[in-house]
């Protein structure tokens, strides 16, 4: 695991309090009032020249004190890429993660507002089997959906460089699963993470921190055991974690439909996507993690395409049963996986489950 190191929030790190040489406090009674008017407008005038040249985001620390590795401009080749893809530098970021098949998606925000693949990264190694964390010390990578703001970088990774996804989250605290420090980090070694290589997790946190400086206060991680086709699920029917994973494919269907990121909430210990208080209902929308759901409803506009989406992927996985099509073993008594184009290069990093 990497050495987390808490950041300061934005807001006490890089909203610094002006220095401007006035000191606030007793006064002489005459004058007073134009004395304090003087003294505001010269701090509001410091404060706002400051905000002009301080970064939409330090990451918790000032430039100076990053180390350069956490301050790498990203390569011509990538920047390069998103120029093609109408993608700007400083627009929104999301990233998907897939187990099985070992990879790591980041999609980008373009000029249209909507979200497109920039990249897709192997993942070097990444530990455990496939299924959710549930407590600390299983070694197993979680799936399911998170937010990273700026305080969950840390730049001082004894693994390169890490950005911790935070779980839990709200559904796994309300299913009482624990665990912490889980990351996708460079060094190639996993324990509860994702690993990558020291390369990639460079690009990767460039991309992150860039979208943090478009004034973006977080990203989303969503993290799945495969992908979440009719065919991947056909093969995985006898997993217990089935009915999860099927959970999890309502929010990558509304994902996958739109391209848009889907908003995420949790009740009843189950995750709810995209949804949007009731038409008239005077009510705000408030959601418990461990509560009965309030009433609520879907975006037509979303509900409309994913449903479109479901249908065609339920019948095909329905097909695919009748066709008694072969069952993937529940556990694959494995810790963890690692894409193929690095079997050669670490061959002793994917091992037998020890417990």
């Amino acid at each position: 695991m990497s050495t987390f190191n808490p950041i300061p929030s934005l807001t006490k790190a890089c909203l610094k309090p002006p220095t401007t040489g006035i000191q606030i406090g007793r006064v002489p009674r005459r004058g007073t009032a134009m004395i304090r008017t003087t003294v505001l407008r010269a701090l509001v005038l410091t404060a706002a020249f400051a905000a002009a040249l301080t970064p939409a985001t330090c990451l918790g620390e000032n430039s100076n004190r990053l180390p350069t590795k956490a301050t790498k401009k990203l390569p011509p080749e990538l920047r390069s890429l998103l120029r093609q893809k109408k993608m700007p530098i400083h627009s929104p970021i999301l990233v998907r993660v897939f187990k099985e098949e070992a990879e790591l998606e980041v999609w980008k925000q373009d000029t249209t507002g909507r979200f497109q693949i920039l990249k897709t990264y192997p993942i070097c190694r990444w530990s455990g089997d496939l299924g959710p964390k549930l407590q600390e010390g299983d070694r197993q990578t979680p799936e399911g959906f998170y937010r990273v703001t700026p305080e969950l970088m840390n730049p001082h990774s004894n693994y390169y460089l890490a950005i911790n996804i935070g779980y839990p989250n709200n559904f796994d605290k309300a299913n009482n699963r624990d665990g912490s420090l889980l990351m996708i980090h460079g060094d190639c070694w996993s324990s509860g993470c994702y690993a990558m290589t020291d390369e990639q997790i460079s690009e990767i946190y460039s991309l992150a921190r860039d979208s943090f400086q478009g004034g973006r206060p977080s990203f989303q991680v969503q993290t799945y055991p495969f992908r979440l086709t009719p065919a991947n699920l056909a093969r995985h029917r006898n997993n217990p974690n089935l009915a999860f994973w099927k959970m999890l494919k309502i929010g990558n269907d509304h994902f996958e439909a739109t391209h848009l990121e889907p908003k995420v909430d949790v009740c009843n210990r189950l995750y709810v996507f995209d949804a949007q208080r009731p038409p008239n209902s005077p009510k705000p929308l408030v959601f418990n993690p461990t509560d009965k759901c309030p009433a609520f409803v879907v975006n037509p506009k979303i509900t409309r395409r994913a449903l479109e989406k479901q249908r065609a992927d339920e019948l095909e996985y329905a097909q695919l049963l009748e066709d008694n099509v072969p069952a993937a073993p529940i556990y694959s008594e494995l810790d963890g996986g690692m894409n193929k184009v690095f079997l050669a290069r670490f061959p002793d990093r994917v091992t037998l489950w020890v417990p």
